[in-house]
């Protein structure tokens, strides 16, 4: 009996939390159904450029699995090469031909080479695939899939745990009463805001770096650009990450509730942060990517740590975070109104 009245006590309690029953079922189905768009999508098809290839050889290829581009120089190949337009292209150096591959995605260079070894097989001398030679703009043909995915995890990892300790912190602060105590004294809602994303601001700052630091000092994650700039991205990921975790926790009443949200919030970003080709994901799921903080500051890792790349090729992505932070500040000030209501 008092198993069965503790059971019943139990069942109760969930019933009444519809925020809990909903999620219990809600989420599962949502990242479920996300794995099926990502997973169900198209396989890669990569994108050649041929350099003053004979049009007889290019009529006995096979073009059905490939997105073609013909160019007469190398320096128009280059050109969209370096802007990501193609993912390698194909010179023939005394029917010898010679590739160039972009370099950054380990699977993209292994499907790409596979169409061009399977293009040319009959030009080569001896019939061997593997004696082709290949240049890389970035990355060596050593370059493992820890090397392209670091930056990614990196930034992933930052982002959910500023979001969960930022989230938790502010509910402590509402269920402890410090919140109400400073919604009565004279501070705006905007000062309290801002006071809370520079208190908290600092340990993240402290966070990001430490962690930046050990995965690029220690563990030796691929690093071709300037640490500063991986600074400044994690830096701004983590902003981010504080100003959502603070206003998703306005819509929790205690810590369980603000863990609940993770499913919602945090790992649909997973699919689009450049875990997954995002050119393979379903149409149905591809175009949330733009919306989703991970996507911008992913791929700004990736350009300074595997591409090399500068503050010119990454500033817009920075931008946009702040901008996503400054959003998330403005909701959060809004969302403070019916905490002085009580």
């Amino acid at each position: 009996m008092r198993i069965t009245a503790l059971t019943i006590r139990i069942l109760k309690q969930i019933i009444r939390d519809k925020r809990t029953l909903a999620l219990l079922i809600f989420a599962p189905i949502l990242v479920l159904t996300m794995l099926y768009l990502v997973f169900d999508g198209d396989d890669y098809v990569p994108k050649v450029g041929l350099v003053n290839v004979p049009e007889m050889i290019t009529e006995q290829m096979d073009l059905n699995e490939v997105e073609l581009t013909e160019y007469s120089n190398t320096t128009e190949a280059n050109e969209d090469l370096e802007n990501q337009e193609i993912d390698g292209y194909v010179v023939l150096d005394e029917q010898v031909p010679a590739i160039f591959l972009e370099g950054s995605d380990p699977s993209v260079n292994s499907a790409t080479l596979r169409w061009i070894q399977s293009a040319f097989a009959n030009l080569q001398k001896n019939g061997n695939a593997s004696e082709l030679k290949v240049d890389y703009l970035h990355g060596t043909s050593e370059m493992g899939s820890f090397d392209y995915f670091g930056p990614v995890l990196l930034g992933f990892f930052v982002f959910f745990f500023v979001f969960l300790i930022a989230g938790v912190s502010f509910i402590r602060e509402r269920t402890t009463g410090t919140l109400e105590r400073l919604l009565s004294t004279p501070l705006r809602k905007w000062e309290i805001v801002i006071g809370y994303v520079f208190g908290f601001g600092i340990f993240t700052m402290i966070q990001s770096t430490i962690i930046a630091w050990y995965a690029i000092y220690v563990l030796e994650m691929m690093m071709e650009g300037v640490f500063i700039y991986v600074l400044i991205i994690t830096l701004a990921i983590a902003l981010t990450a504080l100003t959502l975790g603070i206003l998703i926790s306005s819509f929790a009443n205690n810590e369980l509730q603000m863990i609940q949200f993770i499913p919602i919030v945090v790992i649909p970003q997973i699919f689009f942060s450049g875990l997954f080709n995002l050119e393979t994901i379903s149409e149905w799921l591809s175009w949330i990517g733009p919306f989703t903080p991970l996507y911008y500051a992913a791929d700004a890792l990736r350009d300074v740590m595997v591409r090399g790349y500068g503050w010119n090729e990454i500033y817009i992505n920075i931008l946009i975070l702040i901008g996503f932070s400054v959003i998330f500040m403005f909701l959060n000030i809004i969302a403070l109104r019916k905490y002085r209501r009580i």
